[in-house]
């Protein structure tokens, strides 16, 4: 230490630190006090060294979702005599994406600039990172249950939805928000307060996991219910495009399950791969390309397109020796509607 300033010059001097300030004669010494202040400085930055890499990739993924939302915002408008409901729940899903990121890298970049935390960039990015979350989980139920495709309405099941996903919201909000404040407040709180707080982590962490099993049940029962009425009327097009769907989550499901095998089986090596206290970031950041992939896929399935709002009315007829297509723009017989309506049908055969 010189000057109130510890300078490490050596080229292998990186590394974790840490000070600490003793009292080596506690029995007969006298009682010390200690004030002021201490700064750890990288020569990046103030960030710490393992959460630099964090701040360009979350860089990345903003510009990322920047784009998958100018694209589909762009396709929206192009196609907005068209639209379904479906296409506005995608917008917002992508919308909130890319705040998540950007604030996320905010909060990183003026931690590394300032040497400070600015709390509204970090307890905003961790709440849009929770309505990411819940709004993805309602929008996938609401595919599988065929919303646009095999009906134009979700009846009494789009109350029920989302009413589950604010409560998600709700319950996965506050239990992330404890764990910051956990975490960034230990220099206040007591032991005392710090286990109470923990305490109720533990339980909303229960409490998010079963609703998170319910959407994942709901989810693929939705989605077999929806591929067996499909298959059972021989639609093959809107079939095809389930089958993409199943094939999306499944390889996300298989995706997950492997990484978190490997993340088991790293942390019992002496020698990891993955080294929490260099590069733990990526951790989360390989959670958050898989949701990406998935995002930018389902993103493709249901882009805007011309005929969209008639999509679910359009029946899908087989014949000998041709593809008989039916259309009809009448409204659903769930409407029940008892009064006369008008109609127009086209009849297309493929050759």
């Amino acid at each position: 230490v010189k000057f109130g300033m510890f300078d490490l010059k050596e080229k292998d001097g990186s590394g974790k630190y840490v000070m600490v300030v003793a009292n080596c004669n506690d029995d007969i010494g006298r009682n010390l006090t200690v004030t002021g202040e201490y700064v750890w400085k990288s020569a990046h930055g103030y960030l710490p060294g393992n959460l630099f890499g964090e701040m360009y990739f979350y860089f990345a993924v903003a510009i990322c979702y920047l784009v998958l939302l100018l694209w589909y915002v762009i396709k929206f408008q192009i196609y907005r005599d068209a639209a379904i409901p479906i296409f506005k729940w995608f917008i917002a899903t992508i919308f909130i994406g890319f705040f998540e990121a950007f604030f996320k890298c905010g909060d990183l970049w003026v931690w590394n600039v300032d040497g400070v935390r600015f709390w509204f960039s970090l307890y905003t990015g961790v709440l849009f990172g929770v309505c990411k979350r819940a709004i993805s989980r309602v929008l996938v139920v609401m595919l599988c249950l065929g919303w646009g495709v095999t009906c134009d309405t979700l009846g009494g099941k789009f109350k029920t939805l989302v009413m589950l996903g604010l409560v998600y919201a709700g319950v996965s909000a506050a239990r992330d928000v404890m764990t910051i404040i956990s975490i960034t407040e230990n220099e206040i709180l007591t032991h005392n307060e710090e286990e109470e707080i923990l305490d109720v982590v533990s339980i909303l962490t229960f409490v998010t996991a079963f609703i998170d099993v319910t959407f994942y049940l709901w989810i693929f029962d939705a989605l077999n219910q929806t591929m067996q009425y499909l298959e059972s009327m021989n639609q093959s097009r809107k079939l095809k495009r389930y089958l993409r769907l199943r094939l999306f989550l499944l390889l996300s499901v298989l995706f997950a399950v492997l990484w978190s095998v490997f993340g088991i089986v790293d942390s019992y090596n002496s020698q990891r791969m993955v080294n929490e206290e260099e590069n733990g970031w990526v951790l989360t950041a390989v959670w958050e390309v898989n949701y990406f992939v998935v995002l930018m896929g389902l993103s493709c399935l249901w882009a805007p397109e011309a005929g969209a709002k008639e999509y679910a009315y359009v029946m899908e007829l087989s014949t000998l020796g041709n593809d008989l297509e039916f259309d009809t723009n009448i409204d659903s017989p769930d409407d029940g509607s008892d009064e006369e309506e008008e109609s127009s049908f086209s009849i297309i055969v493929h050759e």
